[in-house]
Parts: C-alpha cells; structure tokens; sequence
C-alpha cells in the first residue's frame, strides 16, 4: 500500500518553521553544513580509531587492556557512525557532494554500507517513521522484540524489556555478516524500490566488506600473539559495544512514551501532514548535555534531525529552540526526555507495554 499524508493538516506548520529556520543561518551569516567544531569531533573521532586499533596490535599489552581497548574501539565505530557517516550519507557534511561522498566511505570502512543506509535509512525511515510494514527499523528482532502494536505479540515478549537490550548489541554483527547483503538484493526495503541499484553499489558493497574483514580480521589475527578463540572474544566483544550503543540511541528516539505508531487508513491516508507525523513519532533527549551532543552526533535531536536531515547535527541545538517554540504556536507536540537516563527509563516502560499488551 502507498501511503500518502494529509496535505491539509497543520499545513502551515512546516513552511513557517521553514523560513526561520533559514532566517537563523541568513542572519547570523551560518553555513548549515559542517563548522570548526564538526572537523574537530571528525578528526578526534576518526584519530581515536586509528590510534585504538594501532593499539591493540602494536601495543603488546595484557590480554584484559587489550579486551577494554577493543571494547572501547567498537564503541568509537559507533560514534563515526553517528558523527560523521550519517551526516555526509545525509549530504549534510559539506555543500560539495564529493566531500560527502569521500566521508561516507567511513560507513563502509567501519564494517556498514552506506548505500543500503541511505535507502533504508534517508528514505525509508524518514519517511514512513514508526509506520508498522514500511518503517524496517521496528523490526528490531522479529519474533523476540515487539515494538509497534501491529508486531504478533508472543509469550516471550513478556520479558523483553529485560533481554532486548543484549539483543541491540547483535546489531553491528548483524550488519557486517548478513543484513546489508540481505537488503542490497532485496527489491524493496519496506515498500520502497530498491530494484535500480547503481552497478558500482555492487563493486563497493563486496570491495568494502572484504577491507573490512581483512583490517579487523585477518591483520589482527597474523599480527598479535593470541589464540583464535582470545581474537573471537575481542572481535565479539567490539561489537557487542558497537551495537548497544548505537541500538539504544536509536531506539531512545523512537521507541518511548508518547510516540505514536500511526496506522494508514484503508486507502494508505494518513491524517497528519509528514512534518507533524515525524513530531509524533519522534523525540529527543539529554538536550542540554554537551556530552550527550558531543558523542550521538545529533541524534539526542532527532526531532530537528528528522525535519531538518540536510542540516549539519553540529546546529541542531541552536535550531531546537526555534522549533520547540514554533511547534508550541501551532499546537504540535515537541516530545523529549530531559535527561538520558529519564529516556532510557521510558524506553524500558514501552518495551515491558508492548511485551504485556496485545495492542
């Protein structure tokens, strides 16, 4: 089903919050794409990676340092996931497209691909966000963890809100071994085309993943002094990092009290234009944290993220305000948790309602 949103509703909502939005770079002459401070969290992050993995090899440290800095290396890829790749798949990073193209290489060298992201991310998600059958990302686990009223509720889930969070630290494996080669062939991703994939896709999606295996597989293993069964450990141990880390900041966004999980009517309407659809499907959290800011990239402001994706995340705490109080004249919800810990807290609520609740 095509699902299409009510042009209609709150239609000035949106152009309104447009052009202030644009007045705030115009009058403070801004660029909206990277700043001083974006090239610094790319070059301390993407450093801290070299410098982890360099590390690890050279570093001839005790096996238990070795496990802490792989630990703290998988919880780095995430971060060049939030900070940098997802910003220049976004072709916000630069105005210079290649610029955006070179940095989403990153995406790819940490194991991902960038193309099956931006289209099951930059289109899909954005689109059909926390909409059951379109929106793939609520399909954390199927059969295990039930986020949306429309997911088969099954015995088990009654103790999701416990078990899920181990299940987001398989996110990273998943992504490295099957689920980007799963949704590159696939034909659609939701019921989104994905038939016309660009044959070079093809050349990076194999090239990008046998660099990735050889840089933190096979080097690793020719190189340290360890048993196969030590490297697993680590290898294992990094992405479980990776993956709790960037599962909970995307599901603190998404999936938390208040969020609506809207349904499209027999002809695929949907009674809210997109923009006030992705202020009730979406929320932010740990607002004024620096730190907060600093490491998700943007992503604790996903509300200005979602409505303003090819805007740099270093302006979206400036933007937030403007939309907070352009959101409150028209009525439109601005959801956020105040502090991490308060949306972790209403993450786990939501989990345990739909592991209780059959709708």
């Amino acid at each position: 089903m095509k699902v299409r949103f009510n042009g209609k509703s709150q239609s000035e909502f949106y152009p309104e919050l447009k052009k202030k939005v644009d007045d705030y770079f115009k009058s403070n002459n801004i660029s909206k794409n990277a700043n001083g401070l974006m090239i610094f969290k790319s070059v301390f992050f993407l450093g801290s990676l070299i410098g982890l993995y360099l590390l690890i090899l050279l570093g001839n440290f005790s096996l238990v340092t070795m496990l802490g800095l792989a630990i703290l290396l998988g919880m780095v890829q995430a971060f060049i996931g939030f900070n940098v790749a997802h910003d220049a798949i976004h072709g916000s990073y630069s105005a210079n497209s290649t610029v955006n193209k070179l940095m989403s290489y990153w995406f790819n060298i940490i194991g991902a691909n960038a193309y099956v992201w931006s289209v099951a991310h930059n289109k899909v998600h954005h689109t059909f966000t926390n909409i059951p059958g379109h929106d793939e990302d609520l399909e954390v686990a199927p059969g295990l963890v039930r986020v949306s009223p429309e997911e088969p509720k099954k015995p088990i889930m009654k103790y999701q809100q416990y078990y899920a969070f181990f299940l987001y630290g398989l996110a990273s494996l998943s992504w490295v071994f099957r689920k980007d080669y799963v949704k590159f062939f696939q034909d659609k991703i939701g019921e989104t085309d994905n038939s016309k994939r660009p044959k070079i896709e093809y050349f990076n999606l194999f090239f990008f993943k046998a660099l990735y295996y050889t840089i933190f597989i096979v080097i690793p293993l020719v190189v340290l002094d360890i048993t196969w069964v030590q490297f697993l450990v680590g290898f294992i141990a990094m992405h479980l990092a990776e993956g709790f880390v960037m599962g909970l900041v995307f599901q603190l966004a998404h999936v938390v009290e208040g969020m609506d999980f809207p349904k499209p009517d027999e002809d695929g309407q949907l009674q809210d234009s997109w923009a006030v659809h992705q202020m009730k499907t979406t929320a932010n959290f740990s607002r004024k944290s620096p730190m907060a800011a600093f490491l998700c990239g943007g992503l604790n402001f996903q509300i200005e993220h979602h409505l303003f994706p090819n805007i740099c995340h270093i302006h979206y705490p400036a933007i937030s305000k403007i939309v907070e109080e352009t959101a409150k004249d028209h009525g439109v919800p601005y959801i956020e948790n105040k502090t991490f810990i308060k949306a972790l807290k209403s993450h786990y609520k939501t989990l345990r309602y739909f592991g209780r609740v059959a709708a």
